[in-house]
């Protein structure tokens, strides 16, 4: 699917675009500043590198690029086989503008759910996004080497893991 520009906030003349071949360099730079350090921003590169990116999305406020949500196929590979998943890198904003990315909303939730996706998984702050509709609960059957408090999951399918027991397992650029 190709998300064309669009105002999410006339107030701040915000616009989510599709991350093109020349925003990588920008791209990588919102990161680094968003996490103060270079290990999601090279995440990033890898994952590209490996074609497990789905869906790049960036968010642009007069031109300049204040923020960057991606998203890399994963499974849960269950007794049954693996179920297609989504895995959520981080939602970065720049700190020159990283308000008005927050203040988005989800864009990233119709995109993917136009794709097909049903599941989509993060690995995040727990007070942050539950705001979105990700919760530690619908994941508490999906195993994952991480904390589960941080470990949510949402359904972009009422249901999509009603069932489901398994472990996820996330493209190798992860490295886990």
């Amino acid at each position: 699917m190709n998300v064309s520009a669009q105002h999410l906030d006339n107030n701040v003349g915000l616009i989510v675009r599709n991350e093109q071949p020349g925003d990588r360099a920008r791209v990588h730079t919102v990161n680094e500043a968003a996490f103060g350090r270079s290990d999601e921003a090279d995440l990033i590169d890898r994952l590209r590198a490996e074609g497990a990116v789905l869906l790049s999305l960036v968010a642009e406020v007069e031109s300049e690029i204040v923020g960057h949500i991606l998203f890399s196929r994963m499974t849960v590979d269950t007794a049954q086989g693996p179920i297609a998943a989504v895995s959520l890198a981080r939602r970065s904003a720049g700190a020159s503008r990283p308000r008005r990315w927050k203040r988005a909303g989800s864009p990233w939730s119709g995109s993917t759910r136009e794709r097909g996706e049903r599941i989509v998984i993060v690995l995040g702050h727990a007070r942050y996004y539950p705001r979105f509709g990700f919760s530690s609960e619908k994941a508490r059957n999906l195993a994952s080497p991480f904390p589960p408090e941080s470990f949510m999951a949402l359904e972009l399918c009422e249901g999509a893991l009603e069932g489901v027991h398994g472990a996820v397992r996330y493209p190798a650029a992860f490295g886990l």
